[in-house]
């Protein structure tokens, strides 16, 4: 029997954060180190492929940190490769996934601690305030859950990807052979028993966010057909509806044809094309989007690719 206390590895990505990001590597493990001697702490954090000085600061964030080590990516993946290769690379009792811009406030390590004890296999914190962000980009949170909801029934409001994972479910998730992923909505999905604790969303700690509207809404998107077809099923529907349509103008036409009131009917015919080209294109769009999804799941690339000299042991040592 293992009498060593259970480790404890925070996975931190990360991205062009050079100017800070030792700083608050530094805040974080000083917060979390209180669950030492309880529990052994790891830190493992994946660079996405920084432009930056991002990878030389980890380097040297590591070398005078026993506890963490780091893996690198050749280019920009995106977060949701992140996480996986975090998770692929950790064999910790429990992971706990969390940003290193300290809008994940890492006071809550203890406590998620604690309700993973308690029996807990997923412990997620929950934003009960969204913090100082744009209008716009809360509006647009608020629409995509909702959509996301109303389309699978899962329930992603107000989530965030600071949770701990018990090693039972990062096995159970390294299972699913999907490549493109989303990670919040992989989670719900899989239904352990779930324990939360809420948390405003503090102030960014320097750096600005790389996520720009376009980008959150191709990401809205993608996330949106990894888990439902409807999108696909609204296209019989909307062809079944301009199939009605085209019956009913084509029965006045006749109508008027066989009573003598026939009309040139122009505008008719030029609004009858702009609306039927228009469900046509967009229902073609809908499709070449899940074609294009099956194409990239197809090639069986993978998720990521590691850098030649990231490292991938504790401080440097193996």
């Amino acid at each position: 029997m293992n009498s060593q206390p259970p480790r404890i590895e925070l996975l931190i990505p990360v991205y062009n954060e050079a100017r800070v990001i030792e700083e608050n590597l530094r805040k974080i493990v000083a917060i979390a180190a209180a669950i030492e001697p309880d529990c052994r702490l790891t830190i493992l954090i994946v660079d996405d492929g920084s432009k930056d000085g991002t990878p030389d600061a980890l380097v040297r964030f590591c070398q005078t940190e026993s506890r963490a080590r780091w893996i690198g990516f050749t280019r920009n993946f995106g977060k949701e490769a992140a996480v996986q290769a975090g998770l692929e690379n950790s064999d910790a009792d429990a992971v706990i996934i969390l940003d290193s811009d300290l809008q994940h406030p890492p006071e809550l390590i203890p406590q998620m601690i604690q309700l993973w004890r308690s029996s807990a296999k997923v412990v997620e914190a929950y934003k009960t305030h969204r913090g100082q962000e744009k209008f716009s980009s809360k509006l647009f949170s608020s629409g995509f859950y909702a959509l996301f909801h109303m389309l699978t029934g899962l329930d992603l409001r107000g989530q965030s990807d600071y949770k701990l994972l018990d090693r039972i479910v990062v096995d159970e998730l390294l299972k699913l052979h999907e490549r493109g992923r989303f990670f919040r909505g992989l989670i719900q999905w899989m239904s352990y028993p779930t324990a939360r604790i809420p948390f405003v969303v503090p102030k960014r700690a320097g750096g600005n966010s790389s996520w720009n509207q376009l980008k959150l809404i191709r990401y809205a998107l993608h996330n949106i057909t990894s888990f439902s077809a409807i999108p696909l099923h609204l296209v019989s529907w909307c062809g079944l509806f301009t199939l009605v349509i085209s019956v009913l103008f084509g029965g006045v036409a006749l109508f008027q044809k066989w009573k003598g009131q026939a009309a040139d009917g122009f505008t008719t015919v030029i609004l009858l094309q702009i609306f039927f080209s228009g469900a046509l294109m967009l229902s073609l769009g809908v499709i070449g989007h899940y074609l294009g999804r099956i194409h990239e799941e197809l090639k069986r690339r993978p998720a990521y690719v590691l850098r030649p000299d990231s490292h991938s042991t504790l401080g440097g040592h193996p």
